[in-house]
């Protein structure tokens, strides 16, 4: 399964409003409640949630992928957003994040939730792929970079 197969432009938000972790996880929750895969939208606030309480889910490199597995969605989802401004997650690194992919799957898919998460911190993992999000300016160029990027990654 790849990235820009779980993603649309309805799920991207390249100026996500937000001050705190808090606030940045609740606005991609929000957003991934819009879709019908979303059965019960405070079970997956709550799994997600849950799942930070565990550990920080800011990863470094300003980059957070919060996550979480429950019965409350029909099928993995996922939303992406990128910060207005640089957000205190409190990162294993210590350092700012501004692109945040929030990953939700269901408590029976375990195996495709963990090949995701590992997808998206291999893409996540290069520098130049989160300079090149970084500078993109509305949903469309998001997931046409995630789109080309991943066509690089299978090809190589």
């Amino acid at each position: 399964m790849k990235i820009s197969e779980i993603i649309n432009e309805s799920l991207v938000v390249t100026n996500l409003a937000g001050k705190t972790k808090e606030e940045i996880i609740n606005s991609l929750v929000d957003l991934v409640g819009t879709s019908p895969k979303v059965k019960d939208l405070e079970k997956v606030r709550t799994a997600i949630f849950d799942r930070e309480k565990i550990m920080s889910t800011g990863v470094g490199n300003g980059f957070a992928i919060p996550h979480g597995k429950t019965d409350a969605v029909s099928d993995i989802i996922a939303a992406f957003g990128i910060t207005k401004d640089p957000i205190d997650y409190k990162s294993l690194d210590e350092k700012p994040v501004r692109l945040v992919f929030l990953l939700v799957g269901r408590d029976n898919l375990v195996g495709p939730h963990i090949k995701l998460l590992s997808r998206i911190s291999r893409l996540m993992n290069k520098e130049e792929f989160r300079t090149k999000l970084l500078d993109k300016q509305n949903s469309a160029e998001v997931i046409e970079a995630f789109k080309q990027e991943e066509a690089n990654y299978t090809e190589t």
